[in-house]
């Protein structure tokens, strides 16, 4: 799946320098508005021990995990919806991705310059909504005139069931709340709205980037971020984008592991962040063992088996006749596909199955 999670944010908060942590890539990072103009892809691999768990047991060729599309988005101001600072070509960026990381500054440098003069996230927070929600509202107004027309002409059900779903966004926006406070019952009202693909009904991740002593329990800023989003549909994560620097310098997987120690983390930023937005994006993982290669399939959450057959290849799903499901669990304690299937754990499952995360799946299918 080529899905995609734009970094946004203010200037000079930390997008670039998080980034670049998670890529590896070298996107130009600098101490003035605009450093970034024309967005940053990385490609980012999604850390899961279980593919290592079974590597040791499976012996492959090879051991392949999923992936992620990172964008880092080039810094939105006040009066983006009206083409500021280049506003119109990074609201265009913000619309192709399937989720946001919101990058938010949360610790005092005064060696930083802030775009607005001083440190205040919520405040930053509210800057790009705002902008976003501006541009949402346009889209909403254009589209809910047509609707109307229709609905009034010809009594078309349909547009008057879109007029009902826009005309609840128009209120939304109007008090300066985000598409995605408003909760819709009816699974046509629900696709009506995502067909809108209005940029703040996206699901979104807040990023808190504070200095080093806030990495752990993050500071007072975190604080006032935690409470100004309690009525969101949102997560929120603490990273320091300065320490995750440090992190990435290092050359070996044990210095790293000895830096996280060191400094009280169990895990660095970058991995909470990438399975974060796995998450985001409502993924999971099933998994493939054997002695070509582990792998790791990325799959919407709910999905029944044929759809997942169909990640693989079309014709997996087009001919899916059964899946055979070990549960990853029942794979460590055994130790071998063999001794699972002697010991009856292995499952076959029809189209029917919902597949679960860690499922180590083989499907039969006929063409």
């Amino acid at each position: 799946m080529a899905l995609q999670c734009g970094i946004v944010g203010l200037p000079n908060v930390g997008k670039s320098t998080l980034f670049n942590c998670l890529s590896n890539a070298k996107a130009q990072s600098a101490n003035f508005p605009f450093c970034t103009i024309e967005p940053n892809v990385g490609v980012i691999t999604v850390p899961d021990e279980r593919l290592n768990r079974l590597a040791e047991l499976v012996h492959p060729q090879k051991v392949v995990p999923t992936t992620v599309e990172i964008v880092d988005i080039a810094g939105l101001v006040k009066g983006a919806s009206k083409g500021e600072g280049l506003g119109n070509r990074f609201l265009a960026h913000i619309r192709e991705t399937d989720a946001i990381i919101h990058v938010l500054r949360c610790f005092d440098d005064d060696n930083i310059v802030h775009v607005d003069g001083g440190v205040h996230p919520v405040r930053d927070r509210e800057i790009i909504d705002t902008e976003l929600q501006i541009k949402d509202l346009e889209t909403v107004e254009a589209r809910l005139d047509k609707v109307r027309k229709q609905a009034q002409a010809g009594g078309d059900r349909q547009a008057g069931l879109a007029c009902e779903v826009l005309s609840r966004y128009k209120t939304a926006l109007e008090q300066g709340l985000n598409a995605r406070t408003v909760a819709f019952d009816t699974r046509d009202e629900q696709k009506i709205a995502r067909e809108l693909f209005l940029l703040t009904n996206k699901p979104v991740l807040y990023v808190c980037n504070v200095d080093d002593a806030g990495a752990i329990c993050g500071n007072a800023y975190v604080e006032q971020v935690r409470e100004s989003i309690q009525a969101e549909q949102a997560g929120m994560l603490v990273i320091s984008a300065r320490t995750e620097s440090e992190i990435a310098e290092l050359e070996t997987f044990e210095e790293r592991e000895s830096f996280l120690h060191e400094i009280g983390l169990g895990e660095s930023g970058v991995n909470r962040l990438v399975k974060s937005a796995c998450r985001l994006l409502n993924l999971e993982t099933f998994l493939t063992a054997g002695p070509q290669e582990v792998r790791a399939w990325t799959f919407a959450r709910g999905s029944k088996a044929p759809r997942c057959a169909g990640v693989i290849h079309s014709d997996f799903e087009k001919g899916f006749i059964r899946a055979e499901v070990i549960r990853y669990g029942d794979y460590i304690r055994y130790g071998s596909e063999a001794a699972v299937r002697e010991a009856g754990k292995m499952s076959v499952e029809g189209k029917d199955y919902v597949v679960q995360d860690g499922d180590i799946m083989h499907f039969r299918f006929n063409v």
